[in-house]
């Protein structure tokens, strides 16, 4: 299957011009007037491993200020690090420069715009990259014989003449949904496996408040990542849910009758409220979730698997990487999740303001942040610079330890996460990634201060 260019780092550097330019491209077969990083969409993947220099020469084309963000990767909030309070204007550049940590995990990480009132609108327009982190897990025998294949998922809408139609205010309260399904901006890519093989399947849903509900016909999905890398061993899915910004990696076996299988989405969109009671329930475990088998008739094919070849069968790695426990915390905070009067957003009952820091934790401690959600839409919540555990759902304990950057929250839901703060002080944020929310207020500012 076509994947995009991808740019890795040679010599412990990874140097790299970024261009954010509106272009006409081809969206599967159609023309498409979109927002794109270096004329394509999805932008180029990049890859680094740790310890590397990163040094990305960004030009902003666009007629808005924007900027980057590097979603996922443990690097500094400030100065040329991942710096979501900088103003790019139309014609300006930056060159962002920073070091990923020699420890940092392997895993799938992302780039996009991250100015504040803009992201969902620049987001959507089709401003989205993969940033990959290689690593100790790749290096694993039974991850390294996979065959290894990215889907970047992301909606769209265009009208007759291309062009992206302006959401309406309804949109933007439950957030701007398109009807067009890409994986990679094609519709229905195909996916190969030898039988006997293992597919190495890395998905990242890149939609502006669009999730997906992903199953692959006779296929079970063997979760070994998720956020913020690998789990300690593969746990067995018959299906996923990715909130916006969410990644997962997972094995899927080559073990079925050569024919085509489709990796279908069945569409739901709890930010606009329950459909059918709690169906979120579950997070990311997926079992029976939802009420049993999707209704067929409603399902979205979004990549189609096909068998080529056949190999001696491998099999499923059973140890993966141990998840650190995390010491009990020194703080506990409560965030409350809801919405305002007319189109605003609320944490703890306030907009975000850029000149008020809503939340100052001290380097080198854990905390327990309790992210409660007394709304009536879902609020997939996202922080940035530091990654965290999901200790408990409901007061649930959470099935498996897995590192995550963003938890969703359902309607009534309380969500407790444990987050250690290391290695970098500064200004950063936590926010809803339903961007639309985010734009109109749900984000507050996290000062990390020197130990």
């Amino acid at each position: 299957m076509a994947q995009a260019q991808f740019h890795t780092s040679e010599d412990g550097l990874l140097r790299f011009d970024l261009v954010a330019a509106a272009q006409r491209v081809k969206l599967g077969n159609r023309d498409a007037n979109l927002l794109t990083y270096n004329g394509q969409v999805p932008g180029p993947r990049l890859e680094a491993k740790p310890g590397d220099t990163v040094q990305i020469r960004f030009t902003n084309r666009l007629s808005q200020p924007t900027n980057l963000h590097y979603h996922g990767l443990h690097i500094p909030p400030t100065g040329t690090g991942d710096n979501v309070f900088l103003e790019i204007l139309p014609g300006e550049g930056h060159t962002y420069e920073f070091q990923i940590p020699q420890n940092h995990p392997a895993g799938t990480f992302w780039y996009h715009p991250h100015y504040h009132g803009l992201v969902a609108e620049q987001l959507f327009g089709g401003l989205a990259g993969l940033f990959v982190v290689r690593g100790e897990l790749d290096e694993m025998p039974a991850i390294k014989a996979a065959q290894e294949a990215f889907l970047v998922l992301k909606d769209f809408a265009l009208d007759r003449s291309g062009n992206i139609p302006n959401p309406g205010h309804m949109a933007q309260m439950t957030g701007r949904i398109g009807d067009l399904l890409t994986a990679n901006g094609q519709f229905n890519p195909s996916l190969e496996i030898p039988s006997g093989g293992l597919l190495r399947l890395r998905l990242l849903n890149a939609s502006t408040s669009r999730f997906f509900w992903l199953s692959l016909e006779e296929h079970p999905f063997h979760l070994i990542a998720t956020d913020g890398g690998a789990i300690a061993s593969p746990i067995a899915l018959n299906d996923l849910v990715l909130a916006p910004g969410e990644r997962v990696e997972v094995l899927v076996q080559g073990n079925q009758a050569p024919r085509p299988y489709r990796l279908l989405n069945q569409p739901f969109n709890p930010a606009q409220g329950m459909m059918g009671g709690g169906m979120m329930g579950g997070g990311m475990m997926g079992r029976g979730m939802m009420g049993g088998s999707p209704n067929r008739g409603t399902t979205e094919t979004v990549a189609t698997l096909t068998y080529n070849g056949a190999i001696a069968p491998l099999s499923l790695p059973t140890q993966l990487m141990a998840v650190e426990p995390l010491p009990e915390p020194q703080t506990t905070r409560q965030f409350t999740l809801n919405h305002g009067m007319g189109m605003v957003f609320l944490i703890n009952g306030q907009a975000f303001d850029h000149s008020r820091i809503d939340t100052q934790v001290a380097l080198n401690t854990v905390e327990d942040w309790e992210i409660v959600n007394t709304g009536t839409m879902a609020h997939p919540f996202h922080v940035h610079t530091n990654k965290f555990q999901i200790i408990s759902r409901n007061g649930q304990p959470a099935p498996y330890a897995a590192w995550k950057d963003v938890v969703l929250v359902s309607p009534g839901e309380t969500v407790r996460i444990r987050m250690p703060f290391r290695d970098y002080t500064g200004k950063t944020v936590y926010h809803c990634h339903v961007l639309d929310h985010e734009d109109r207020g749900m984000m507050g500012t996290l000062d990390i201060q020197p130990a």
